[in-house]
C-alpha cells in the first residue's frame, strides 16, 4: 500500500505512520527526514535551501522538494509500498506526488488526514521540543517557528483535502483521541 498521512504538525503523523509501516511491513518515508539529511550532507545548493528553512523554521520551497521526492520515489523500494509523512503539503506537491506515482507505475492508495486543533498541535510542538539540527541547542519547534508552520500549513490545507476528496481516498481521522484511539481506527479504515 501506499499512504500518505496529511495534518498539522504535532497531530501525531510521525507516531501513527511507524506504527502503521511496522505493522504493513513498510518503510515510512518522511519529508523531515529527506530535508535533515540534505541539509547535513548536501553541499550544493539543494542542502543550502534545506538549511535555509530549517533556520527560518519554514518549510522547503516546492522545487527542492519537489528534487528531493523525486530521488526517493525513483529508488525501487518505493513501488512495493510506503507510508509517507509531512508531504505533500500543497496542492501543488499532491499533483507533483499523483503525477510521480503514475511515473513510476503505482498511485496512493489512501490519505489519512488527522485532525488536531491549533492549541493542542502548539501543546505537543512545545512538550516536542525537537532540536533544530542534531547536535544543535537551537530549538526547531520554538514558539515563532511553530506558529510560521501552522500558518503555512493552514492557508494549503483546504486545497490538498479538496484535491485527494475527489480523487475518493480521504480518510478523516480525529487526532485528538488517545494514541492507540487513533491507531485502532487508521487500521480499521485502511484494512
Amino acid at each position: 500500500m501506499h499512504i500518505v498521512f496529511f495534518g498539522p504538525e504535532g497531530s501525531g503523523k510521525g507516531t501513527q505512520a511507524k506504527q502503521l509501516g511496522d505493522k504493513l511491513g513498510v518503510p515510512v518515508l518522511t519529508s523531515g527526514d529527506l530535508v535533515r539529511v540534505a541539509a547535513a550532507n548536501d553541499n550544493g545548493l539543494l542542502g543550502e535551501a534545506c538549511r535555509q528553512a530549517l533556520t527560518s523554521g519554514i518549510y522547503v520551497a516546492d522545487a527542492e522538494m519537489f528534487e528531493l521526492w523525486n530521488r526517493r520515489l525513483g529508488q525501487p523500494d518505493a513501488a512495493a509500498g510506503w507510508i509517507m509523512d509531512g508531504f505533500p503539503r500543497t496542492r501543488q506537491q499532491a499533483i507533483f506526488l499523483d503525477k510521480k506515482t503514475q511515473q513510476y507505475g503505482y498511485a496512493v492508495d489512501k490519505v489519512l488526514h488527522i485532525t488536531l486543533s491549533e492549541e493542542e498541535s502548539i501543546r505537543r510542538l512545545l512538550a516536542r521540543a525537537r532540536p533544530l539540527l542534531p547536535g544543535s541547542s537551537e530549538l526547531h519547534d520554538s514558539p515563532e517557528r511553530i506558529q510560521r508552520r501552522l500558518a503555512s500549513y493552514r492557508r494549503n490545507e483546504q486545497p490538498v483535502l479538496d484535491f485527494y476528496n475527489k480523487l475518493g481516498i480521504l480518510v478523516e481521522i480525529n487526532g485528538e483521541q488517545p494514541r492507540e484511539v487513533v491507531h485502532r481506527e487508521i487500521v480499521s479504515k485502511i484494512l
